[in-house]
């Protein structure tokens, strides 16, 4: 039941995601990509901020100098650099090949892991990474010169998100809820504040389309990700998430009535066996974890964490100031803040 109800979960993330490329392309006829990046943020910070006003904790703001700094640069690349290349590439590319050159972030995130943030890649993963760019070479010469810029700017904004992920993978002290809603509330100000100065525009429905997408595909399609993860596991719940771009092209298809050409056939296959190859790596060996105290989310089943609590049970995700011992052991691991190697 449990695994039915990760899996349902997951898919459930990732058609929300997913969605919103088709969707934003219709509302990018009446609102700017400065102010639709502002809005999209916005609504997810809305929607996230029931979740961060229970949190038990005093505060959800990093209290040291090295999060707070990781945590604004996941705002600055993540929340504005990202949102608005992206958008700026959609206007200029078919709503079906933008969703497809998503996949893109995965890449950007794997390699740039591994050049900057010490992490490992195996064979698996670098065979996708070349699967993946040949797909999105494809997508960019569909449509000539405008698609080719358009494919730049969409990812120039994987780039920007796969940075984000590396950086928000290293924050403790907050939780992934807490850390999405502040890069919502700072990057949605910053955008909608910019785009109002650049092109300003009166205040028209579209908006609060714009907030109710930002609300459900940013927001609500986040924290349904983060349960799914705590079910299924790290790996599981990203080889769902991988669905998001089908839902996409899904969309673009009977909402905006766009048709599937050859070329992106093609690319959707390359795609496919893409994110199949990078979900087939696996990566086990003996390892060191050095003594160290810090907060993040964790439980008490995953062979890392074995403090007790008389109050929760094992598989009972929280977060609290906890230290670990020197151990050394070897088991099946993805990057996470224990794997940073």
């Amino acid at each position: 039941m449990d695994r039915t109800r990760g899996f349902s979960l997951g898919l459930v993330s990732a058609a929300l995601f997913g969605v919103a490329t088709p969707v934003s392309k219709q509302l990018l006829s009446d609102i700017s990509p400065l102010v639709l990046a502002g809005l999209l943020y916005l609504g997810a910070a809305l929607a996230l901020l029931p979740a961060v006003l229970r949190s038990p904790r005093s505060s959800s703001i990093p209290k040291d100098r090295t999060n707070r700094l990781r945590l604004s640069g996941a705002v600055f690349f993540g929340g504005i650099v990202g949102p608005v290349l992206l958008l700026l590439g959609l206007e200029l590319s078919l709503s079906a090949s933008v969703a497809m050159l998503l996949s893109l972030e995965t890449v950007a995130t794997a390699v740039l892991a591994y050049f900057f943030f010490r992490e490992h890649l195996g064979r698996w993963t670098w065979a996708a990474s070349v699967g993946v760019v040949l797909a999105s070479a494809l997508l960019a010469f569909e449509g000539g010169r405008p698609s080719i810029v358009g494919a730049l700017l969409v990812a120039g904004a994987c780039v920007a998100w796969g940075l984000d992920n590396n950086l928000t993978a290293l924050i403790d002290g907050i939780t992934p809820t807490e850390s999405t809603f502040w890069k919502g509330l700072a990057a949605g100000i910053v955008n909608l504040s910019l785009g109002l100065i650049l092109s300003p525009g009166a205040i028209g429905g579209a908006w609060l389309w714009a907030l109710l997408v930002g609300g459900l595909s940013y927001g609500v399609s986040i924290t349904l990700y983060i349960h799914s993860a705590q079910i299924l596991g790290a790996t599981r719940s990203q080889m769902v998430f991988a669905c998001a771009p089908v839902f996409g092209v899904a969309g673009s298809i009977l909402w905006l009535g766009e048709s599937m050409s050859l070329l992106q056939a093609v690319a959707a296959g390359l795609l496919a066996v893409a994110l199949t190859m990078l979900f087939l790596e696996r990566h086990e060996h003996a390892h060191v974890h050095e003594a160290l105290e810090h907060v993040h989310s964790h439980r008490h089943d995953d062979d890392h964490h074995d403090h007790s609590h008389s109050d929760l049970a094992d598989d009972v995700r929280h977060s609290h100031v906890h230290s670990h011992e020197r151990v050394e052991h070897s088991h099946p691991h993805w990057p996470d803040l224990h794997h940073r190697h």
